[in-house]
């Protein structure tokens, strides 16, 4: 730790994760936009995006699977073309402007999905294997072009189409992000991209805020505060992204 910048970088990414594991996720998006503001280079942040997001998602994956909220048959299907379609994507590298352009649409579509109208939890559906397949296809070559783990993109569709309850939904995220982003980052690895220096800090931050988040938000966040302060995260995410 050099300086109180580098400070400020850690306390602000462990909110971060704080934030996010209370919700399933791991952060990607969050870290992204901190970084961005902290004035790391373009080439810096997508890999520790990617490390940041293993980090907390293992941790977030363990919490939720223990509260009894996973579901293998949802997520089986959707994960199955994920990780390799992420492995395509993190390979690939996106100009600056066109990284921050989609990465903003994409979460302010999702918050936008958390304000519409959804079905309650009650009615909930599975859904077909094709389309279980094929969104996790998609959502997976969007998490590695994006260093994120999908999971931003993934929980809000989930319950939109009413495949599954909040907690679930952020279960089997979790876990979509861990997979996701394991691969992202093997594939930006195979392009000869290494993780920068000075990460460590970084992953302490990062593991302390995930563990306090995923425990609140897998034990004792109640559903309805669980997708509003989802909301809020997406909004803020998109609003910093499309704003530089």
């Amino acid at each position: 730790m050099e300086t109180s910048g580098d400070l400020l970088l850690c306390l602000a990414v462990a909110l971060v994760a704080w934030l996010y594991s209370s919700v399933g996720h791991a952060g990607a998006s969050g870290y992204i936009a901190v970084m961005t503001l902290a004035g790391l280079a373009p080439e810096r942040i997508k890999p520790l995006a990617l490390l940041l997001n293993i980090l907390v998602a293992s941790i977030a994956s363990v919490q939720f699977y223990r509260a009894g909220h996973f579901s293998w048959k949802l997520f089986w299907p959707i994960a199955l073309l994920a990780a390799p379609m992420a492995f395509v994507g993190g390979y690939l590298s996106l100009p600056l402007v066109w990284f921050k352009l989609l990465l903003g649409v994409v979460l302010a579509g999702s918050a936008l999905w958390l304000v519409y109208p959804m079905k309650t939890e009650e009615q909930t559906v599975q859904p077909t294997r094709l389309a279980a397949i094929a969104t996790g296809a998609g959502l997976g070559l969007l998490s590695g072009l994006t260093g994120t783990g999908g999971g931003i993109y993934l929980t809000p569709l989930l319950l939109f189409m009413g495949w599954a309850k909040t907690k679930t939904a952020s279960a089997v995220s979790a876990l979509f992000i861990l997979v996701n982003s394991m691969s992202g980052l093997a594939g930006l690895a195979s392009s000869g991209r290494a993780i920068p220096q000075g990460w460590h800090y970084l992953a302490v931050a990062v593991v302390i805020g995930g563990s306090l988040g995923a425990t609140l938000g897998s034990f004792r966040l109640p559903v309805r505060w669980a997708r509003i302060l989802l909301s809020i995260v997406m909004c803020i995410a998109a609003t910093k992204l499309l704003a530089w």
